[in-house]
């Protein structure tokens, strides 16, 4: 019940998107009526999203067929926005696709062109001046976040692998990686001898 209740506040929220940026109706066009699944396997909830040509529906599924099925964490999900991506996690095992790869570059290139402009719209709300103003400040503060985010982030690091001690450092992690493949070429050469005494 809240699934579907959270499912209907996402797929009205992208529709008024659509409002905002009508471009995304021409970009959209090559997707009509074609059905792409979208299985997010940390929540292991499977999405089925279809254009009509006048508004996206979104369901909960469990079914597989479609015309293209990806099959991804939320964090690989999150790098769809860029097209160009898609056969990159793909190769890194990633993400899961079948059918049509035409059908994800669709959607992929059309969420990464919305361009929306959000002063324009705020103005009816807040008056020209106090949009200009509050779109300043929020790129005010996201420059700043990009500014202090990988200080912060070294900093984080820092203290779960040095001080607290609950991360392992990026170095005893390739050491590891090492050892490991030594034993496992150690086990490959050992595992010859037996079947070359066996033989």
């Amino acid at each position: 019940m809240l699934s579907q209740l959270l499912i209907a506040l996402i797929e009205s929220a992208v529709n008024q998107v659509f409002k905002l940026s009508p471009n995304l109706h021409n970009l959209l066009s090559t997707a009509r009526q074609q059905t792409l699944l979208i299985y997010i396997r940390d929540w292991q909830q499977g999405f089925s999203i279809v254009y009509t040509g006048q508004q996206l529906i979104i369901l909960s599924t469990t079914e597989t067929l479609a015309d293209c099925a990806i099959s991804t964490d939320i964090n690989t999900l999150q790098q769809l926005k860029d097209p160009s991506k898609i056969t990159q996690l793909i190769r890194e095992n990633k993400l899961d696709l079948e059918g049509d790869l035409h059908l994800a570059q669709t959607y992929s290139k059309a969420f990464s062109k919305l361009e929306i402009d959000w002063e324009e719209h705020l103005s009816g709300y807040i008056g020209d001046a106090g949009s200009f103003q509050l779109i300043n400040r929020l790129k005010a503060a996201e420059q700043t976040r990009i500014k202090t985010d990988p200080t912060l982030s070294s900093m984080f690091s820092a203290l779960l692998q040095d001080e607290l001690r609950v991360a392992i450092h990026p170095l005893e992690l390739d050491e590891f990686k090492q050892r490991n493949r030594q034993l496992k070429a150690d086990c490959a050469q050992l595992e010859q001898r037996i079947n070359a005494l066996l033989n």
